[in-house]
């Protein structure tokens, strides 16, 4: 017979008494053991869940069975009478017990080492390991995250960055929002239009927007003008990486394509054009393969548009350099006029149509932000997303990614 004022004292279970334990083997449609512990409340009046006052009315009693944590190899279950007060102020409200939620079927510290287990593990091998369902895993991963990490704190939040990611397929997408200073995601929401930037800036409030002086993006119409109306006086800073990848869409394959087209079938320059297209997209100081650097020479050497667009893709690159406008400006002159007088009309349709959003690259030159963090916090996120096998539950995904980058102080 198991001594059961030591089994008391290891449980802890404040209120209560332990009045029998016994311990189930396994069987065939059980195969692992179980321990039964029965409680009963310790003789004195129960307190509200709602108030914390002592009741002594008691509405009606209810038998409960909850799950605590393994005893060595078993599980281990609490059975134990759960009371109903008739609380003068609350009215009948469930009892409090200090070890246990007002509804769960769980104790706290079963709960707590789930959602330490969920922190690195994905709710359904949380679920396998505690034999828990996993629908009871993330519902209590999810409480705990509200808790601990409560609403977001947008006080002294200066500079904004933003950049969509695709949260499914069919070109699905969600924007996320960091601080620059302290790499903290601030805010994530489902879509890309104005519509879901809006509901951000309600959250940031009238002095919030007032207070944002510079926002980085890509060049996406959408949130430069609900920036521009929610906070006119930001700056609007445009990204090296996006503006370099349209330019690539833009340029770099339609003049691969017009000149492939424009050789003769089978002849050795349209073959050398054709046989490696993604050596222009790339930087060279990212080709490591001394054949790839010998295949981009003959590449460039082949056609002459390809290699003005290549070098000019280069000096645009360089315009994220200066740091002062007045020289970063010199140089926007000297690129327009190369891109404009090259008679290549992908390069010069590009050039004129980045012509009007010039102040939001040398705009940079003042803010020295790119969205390479945010880049490298949306490669996170397709972990996250990958390692679950995806979130029905927008909320829970996006609490996790609050949750994997709290941020380090300024």
């Amino acid at each position: 017979m198991p001594d059961l004022q030591s089994i008391a004292f290891l449980g802890e279970w404040e209120g209560f008494r332990v009045v029998s334990v016994e311990r189930r083997d396994p069987c065939f449609d059980r195969p692992w053991p179980e321990v039964w512990i029965e409680l009963r409340p310790e003789f004195s009046p129960p307190r509200c869940s709602g108030c914390g006052g002592v009741s002594e009315q008691i509405h009606d009693v209810d038998e409960r069975w909850i799950r605590d944590l393994p005893l060595l190899d078993a599980e281990t279950w609490l059975r134990l009478p759960r009371r109903r007060v008739d609380c003068p102020r609350c009215g009948p409200k469930v009892e409090g017990i200090s070890w246990l939620e007002p509804y769960a079927r769980v104790t706290r510290r079963l709960a707590e080492s789930v959602a330490r287990l969920c922190r690195d593990l994905p709710v359904l091998q949380a679920a396998r390991f505690f034999r828990l369902d996993w629908k009871t895993v993330k519902r209590i991963d999810k409480a705990h995250l509200e808790e601990t990490l409560g609403p977001v704190d947008l006080r002294g939040v200066t500079v904004l960055l933003m950049d969509e990611f695709a949260i499914q397929k069919g070109h699905r997408y969600a924007t996320t929002i960091v601080d620059p200073y302290t790499k903290r995601v601030l805010w994530v929401g489902r879509g890309r239009s104005r519509e879901t930037l809006r509901l951000f800036f309600a959250l940031l409030g009238k002095k919030g927007r007032q207070a944002i002086r510079a926002v980085v993006m890509d060049m996406n119409g959408a949130y430069e003008e609900e920036v521009r109306a929610q906070c006119p006086q930001a700056e609007i800073v445009y990204d090296l990486f996006h503006v370099i990848a349209k330019y690539s869409r833009e340029v770099i394959v339609r003049t691969r394509g017009l000149e492939a087209r424009r050789l003769r079938s089978g002849s050795r320059a349209r073959q050398v054009i054709t046989s490696s297209p993604w050596l222009l997209l790339r930087n060279k100081k990212n080709l490591s393969r001394p054949q790839d650097r010998i295949r981009l020479r003959e590449l460039l050497a082949a056609n002459r548009a390809l290699l003005t667009v290549y070098l000019l893709k280069d000096g645009l690159k360089h315009l994220w350099d200066f740091r002062y406008p007045w020289a970063a400006l010199r140089f926007w002159k000297h690129w327009y006029g190369w891109a404009i007088r090259s008679r290549i009309e992908p390069l010069r349709r590009f050039a004129k149509r980045l012509k009007p959003d010039l102040a939001g690259i040398l705009a940079h030159c003042r803010w020295r932000f790119h969205t390479s963090l945010l880049e490298g916090i949306n490669n996170t996120i397709k972990v996250i997303k990958r390692r679950a096998y995806g979130f029905h539950d927008d909320n829970y995904f996006f609490l996790k990614i609050r949750a994997a980058f709290p941020g380090i102080g300024r």
